[in-house]
């Protein structure tokens, strides 16, 4: 089994930033491109690059689409977008336009059947995003935590076809304080299906600590503060695994 990284690029005002513990009032800029910074990642040898609209995802439609697309149409790396995806059209919109991947997150959860139905329509081009607080699913950029577990969720969405989920412990986003390597391999047991780690990655050993879970469906890690801060470089990441 592969064990892919995934350097994040998260958009807000069209700028590169990153949020403590996805805290809006807590935010580092890093780029006022995101299309260089893509860029620089694809250059280090990045074969995914996952971007987020932070603006899309408070507001709930596509503000900092632009970037996204720019990427995917002058990049060889190819690129998964989530944030502020609500509609079939957002869907549309960025498959249309290059894009390899969108991620379906705050959606999945207020409107799981629109969920299943993408899922079944768009295969492998759809991936739920599955960000969690205590084991709870929440989204509106995680300003709001539902009822809903998100093992459970992942379960439903994998019966209906869904072959990739990134799952994010909220606790641990921007710490570097390590990834909650337990509770990936607990959504990659329970769907059966292949999960991508997000939150906490600090070191090269955290990449290996969740690469050991290959062959149970740990298909990779996104890796955003720890690399914008010199903890390693994508070149380095992408060696290792």
């Amino acid at each position: 089994m592969s064990f892919t990284i995934y350097p994040a690029i998260d958009m807000r005002a069209g700028k590169c930033v990153r949020l403590l513990q996805g805290d809006y009032n807590q935010e580092t800029v890093y780029g006022d491109s995101p299309f260089d910074m893509a860029k620089a990642f694809a250059d280090a040898g990045a074969e995914w690059i996952h971007m987020v609209d932070l603006d899309g995802a408070k507001d709930g439609k596509r503000i900092n689409d632009r970037f996204v697309v720019e990427a995917a149409q002058n990049l060889h790396a190819k690129v998964q977008i989530g944030g502020g995806i609500r509609t079939e059209e957002d869907i549309v919109h960025y498959l249309d336009r290059g894009i390899s991947r969108v991620i379906i997150g705050s959606i999945a959860v207020s409107n799981p059947e629109f969920a299943v139905e993408m899922i079944r329509k768009y295969g492998e081009k759809i991936a739920v995003g599955l960000d969690a607080k205590n084991g709870y699913v929440a989204t509106h950029g995680w300003l709001q935590t539902s009822e809903v577990r998100a093992v459970e969720l992942g379960k439903t969405f994998a019966e209906a076809g869904a072959e990739t989920f990134i799952f994010t412990d909220i606790a641990t986003d921007g710490m570097l304080s390590g990834p909650n390597v337990e509770a990936v391999v607990e959504l990659a047991a329970e769907t059966g299906k292949n999960v991508i780690a997000s939150g906490g990655v600090s070191s090269l050993a955290d990449l290996v600590a969740l690469k050991k879970y290959a062959d149970q469906g740990v298909a990779g890690a996104i890796v955003g503060k720890a690399i914008y801060e010199g903890r390693f470089s994508v070149k380095e990441a992408v060696a290792l695994c």
